[in-house]
């Protein structure tokens, strides 16, 4: 690597090296196993953080990225939904009501490169440099400055294709094999003139791969297991390679890692408007099997509640939903008959909900108006859904992993120990001496 610009800031260059779904103990398992000593590395002065809720992606780390909550920034999962026409959109950059440690670097002078983080598509201007992260589409649209389009290339490959993969094993083990090479050349792109205070890179990999093989990952017998412990060895090399390029750079220095949420071996997907259809509080204009799974258009006003993806359930009112009907003096009734049922939810004697939150309880902040009702916090392994064709509430689609709140890997060479992602995001502003906002 090329030498590197000193430090800007008077606590030095601080870099964040994402590991997206990595549980804490499987960390330590496959460190212990002696074939990935990069991640030994970590692990041992490594600790449990906290998944917002949601535990998906989009939520965590936008609170990372914007050091604040749901409530605050106003992301609550992948999709929303339009009040009055009932279409969905995915989340992106352009939604969150925060600023962003981008924003608050840049405020003093910082430089900032960003690879692969997700919710940062499309990719907009920052005082850096940025490859946008999950879910971006069009390399054209994921960087900023335009100029990065020629220097990464036309084989650059943002993302694996997990819809053909989820069937073909072979075929989604090459893309992650892909996508590893991409991060490659775009960490020794933005990396080695050093003209950074700020550096993000995040690998999604694991998250990816645990969806479909977490199974594989643990058992020796699985026939894909090796395969997937292959592929696991490639990403700690490249793990190795930034610890490596890190600990070249002069003193003072920092260095945080972080998963987003953890993961966990798949006990069975469950439903969210199958187990309310069986309430009869939800009902779609067609028949379940004529719905598209993610079509919200579909809602009917005889509907008192749905829900989003993965466990988010909206009461239907009439001041909040174009074609709703509940009174909002009905609300803490209806949401009560809904906790009291799901809590009581079963499967194969095991309870499905470890807690449901209320939206109000759960989110403070300007955005906190719109939250979902309720939060459904599922027993780790249980995977919630809400799709629109679906009757069923119990049933399996090709996935043997989930994420879980908890079991979330964190590290920090200055071993603070951040209780939630939104945390780690303070702790940037902190190195940087910035204020909270």
């Amino acid at each position: 690597m090329a030498s590197v610009e000193k430090n800007t800031s008077p606590n030095g260059k601080l870099v964040v090296l994402g590991l997206d779904g990595l549980p804490l103990s499987l960390a330590k398992k496959l460190a212990a196993s002696g074939r990935f000593p990069s991640l030994a590395r970590l692990t041992g002065q490594a600790t449990e953080l906290q998944a917002e809720l949601p535990e998906l992606s989009p939520v965590n780390w936008t609170s990372f990225y914007t050091a604040a909550g749901p409530g605050e920034h106003g992301v609550y999962g992948f999709t929303r939904i339009h009040s009055r026409d009932y279409t969905m959109g995915l989340c992106n950059f352009e939604q969150p009501q925060h600023p962003t440690i981008f924003d608050r670097l840049a405020e003093k002078g910082l430089h900032s490169r960003s690879i692969n983080l997700p919710n940062t598509y499309p990719a907009r201007r920052i005082n850096g440099m940025l490859i946008s992260g999950f879910v971006a589409e069009e390399l054209s649209q994921a960087v900023f400055p335009k100029f990065l389009q020629n220097m990464l290339g036309a084989d650059f490959l943002l993302e694996a294709d997990t819809t053909k993969g989820a069937a073909d094993p072979a075929y989604l083990l090459d893309q992650l094999r892909k996508t590893l090479v991409s991060r490659r050349k775009a960490f020794s792109l933005l990396w080695k003139d050093g003209a950074w205070d700020l550096f993000i890179f995040v690998l999604t990999e694991t998250d990816r791969l645990f969806h479909f093989f977490y199974d594989a990952v643990e058992e020796k017998e699985h026939p894909w297991h090796e395969e997937c412990l292959l592929l696991l060895e490639e990403w700690d090399g490249l793990i190795g390679e930034v610890l490596d390029a890190f600990e070249a750079l002069p003193e003072p220095k920092r260095l945080l890692s972080l998963a987003d949420h953890g993961f966990t071996r798949l006990i069975t997907e469950v439903d969210l408007h199958a187990l309310l259809r069986e309430m009869d509080l939800f009902r779609t204009l067609l028949p379940p099997e004529a719905c598209n799974e993610l079509d919200p258009q579909q809602i009917s006003p005889a509907s008192k509640a749905f829900a989003l993806d993965p466990g988010r359930i909206y009461i239907h009112t009439a001041s909040r939903f174009a074609r709703g009907t509940v009174a909002d003096s009905d609300v803490p009734a209806l949401e009560q008959r809904i906790v009291e049922r799901l809590m009581s939810v079963t499967y194969n004697g095991r309870h499905v909900f470890k807690k449901i939150h209320k939206g109000n309880e759960l989110y403070t902040g300007k955005m906190a108006q719109f939250a979902p009702n309720l939060v459904c916090e599922p027993v780790a392994g249980f995977d919630l859904k809400a799709k629109f064709n679906r009757r069923e509430p119990f049933g399996f689609f090709g996935r043997t992993g989930t994420h879980t709140v908890q079991d979330t890997f964190f590290y920090d060479s200055h071993g603070t120990t951040p209780q939630r992602v939104r945390d780690v995001g303070t702790e940037i502003l902190r190195h940087f001496h910035l204020s909270e906002r």
